[in-house]
């Protein structure tokens, strides 16, 4: 199980266009974080920008995990910059009670590439001198981020989405890259935000121009003893490059069913989904379909 991380968005947040319940309460978090101890889950994801999520884990506590968080965008007028990043970190670390994390991610990588990007990555590196964080780096949306960031910065961590239907950071080369540079590697969306174990009926006639994806799906699911859960999981754990693949879950009942999954990996193989539209693997464009 240590291969899996905890994401905390829904902590913070309604979050998911599955997500029937709305953001976790503190008590069901709470069971959450005892529920992942429990199953050797060592490691949970969150972000300034998630809305309640790094105080909510501060209030339930967590002790015992290895915490990543993520820095919001930085200022346009933004003076000065080691500064704004030292209090960003310093407010963080008080919500979260804790006085160091295991990773810090920059939410909006391209802003290395701005005029100010030197400096905000050496802002970076101090707090990981000073022993507040251990390992630095980007989450991103898509590899051609790396292939920008590549010549100019090193990174510690990486995370991007990678599921059944993005596969891009394998399909591009960048998930062997990562590999061979000792990064490490941490990937998202495992279930496209909830759309890919939702039942046919429940899928929103926004994404019919995907229909033959959908009928792919669905279809290879009734030819084989799998769910869609269990599917999902197994395909990116199947990938050995990866060191953590984040999963978010609305409730404990949610995260025992994940577990569970994966305690019972089956080798059914994957349908070929692949798609590189940006309108359906970027879930920040859904709105506008």
């Amino acid at each position: 199980m240590s291969r899996l991380a905890l994401g905390t968005v829904q902590f913070g947040l309604h979050y998911g266009v599955a997500n029937q319940s709305g953001q976790v309460s503190i008590a069901e978090s709470g069971d959450m974080l005892q529920l992942a101890s429990a199953n050797k889950i060592e490691m949970l994801d969150t972000a300034i920008s998630y809305g309640d999520s790094e105080a909510c884990l501060g209030e339930v506590g967590t002790q015992g995990f290895k915490l990543v968080t993520k820095l919001p965008a930085m200022p346009n007028n933004c003076s000065d910059i080691h500064a704004w990043v030292q209090q960003q970190v310093n407010a963080s670390f008080s919500r979260l009670g804790v006085k160091s994390t295991y990773g810090l991610l920059l939410h909006r990588s391209e802003q290395l590439l701005e005029p100010n990007g030197g400096a905000l990555y050496q802002a970076l590196q101090a707090l990981k001198d000073d022993g507040r964080v251990q390992k630095v780096g980007v989450s991103i949306y898509s590899p051609q981020e790396l292939a920008a960031l590549a010549p100019h910065y090193s990174f510690d961590l990486v995370q991007a989405p990678f599921n059944l239907i993005d596969r891009r950071l394998f399909s591009t080369g960048w998930m062997q890259r990562l590999k061979d540079d000792g990064v490490e590697i941490h990937t998202r969306s495992v279930f496209l935000q909830g759309l890919l174990l939702m039942p046919q009926k429940d899928v929103p006639s926004k994404f019919s121009k995907w229909d033959s994806l959908w009928k792919t799906w669905y279809r290879w699911l009734e030819g084989h003893d799998v769910s869609a859960l269990q599917a999902c999981l197994d395909f990116s754990l199947s990938f050995s490059e990866i060191d953590k693949v984040v999963v978010g879950a609305d409730s404990a009942s949610q995260l025992r069913q994940i577990i569970h999954a994966v305690n019972n990996q089956k080798s059914a193989g994957a349908p070929e989904l692949m798609c590189e539209d940006e309108l359906l693997i970027n879930p920040s464009h859904w709105p506008t379909l």
